[in-house]
Parts: structure tokens; C-alpha cells; sequence
């Protein structure tokens, strides 16, 4: 979407079975716990980002793999993405509110396993 911010509505209010493989909150899961869907969420946490920013902040992701990365977390509604129509466009993520309560508990289980590794390292 050329200048503009896409934005999905996510329906709330139904009750999912994740246990069925055609069950929406299923592939939300899957994308969030995929092996970049966390980082990036990570990444986004407290500042929106260029694309080329987060690939810097996620060391070892390809652009192919952000860049699929990045459209299904958009799909999702737990990112949002703009598009400034300049040349080269200029295109900046960031968390939604659904983003930002999703990534809270992700964000917090990366801090307590970084303290808890920072403990045993220092003792």
C-alpha cells in the first residue's frame, strides 16, 4: 500500500480451537513463534523501524526471510507497515496494540532467560 499504514482488524469475541489445523488463531501462533516472528517483535518493542533497521537489529535473517516474515505478521494485525512514497520508497514497521500484548510476554521471557544466563555466567 503506497502511502499509507495497512491495517488488519483482527474479530475478537470467538472462541478458537488451536488444536485444529484450520483455526485462525493457529497460524497467528505459528507466525508469532516462528524463528524470526519472535525477533522481530522483540526488535519492534520499543521503536518503529525501517526494514533495512530491523535486518541490521536481527543478525543472521535474510532480507527474503524479514521481508516474509514482516507480511505475515502484517496479515496477522500485529504489525503495521507504512509506505512513504519517496524514491527509493521509505518503509517503517511497528507494533500494533495486539502487537505490543502478544510481544509483552515474548519480550519478558528474552529478559528473564538473559538475566538467568548473566547469573549462572557471573557465579
Amino acid at each position: 500500500m503506497v502511502g499509507g499504514v495497512q491495517r488488519r482488524q483482527v474479530k475478537t469475541g470467538k472462541r478458537y480451537d488451536v488444536f485444529h489445523t484450520d483455526c485462525l488463531a493457529r497460524d497467528v501462533v505459528d507466525h508469532v513463534t516462528s524463528r524470526w516472528g519472535v525477533w522481530v517483535l522483540i526488535s519492534l518493542r520499543s521503536n518503529d523501524l525501517r526494514f533495512y533497521e530491523l535486518r541490521e537489529s536481527i543478525q543472521g535473517i535474510s532480507e527474503k526471510m524479514l521481508a516474509q516474515t514482516l507480511r505475515a505478521l502484517v496479515q496477522d494485525g500485529l504489525v503495521w507497515r507504512e509506505v512513504e512514497p519517496t524514491t527509493p520508497p521509505q518503509v517503517t514497521y511497528g507494533l500494533t496494540g495486539f502487537g505490543r500484548d502478544v510481544g509483552e510476554p515474548l519480550a519478558e521471557l528474552f529478559d528473564r532467560i538473559t538475566r538467568q544466563l548473566s547469573q549462572s555466567s557471573a557465579g
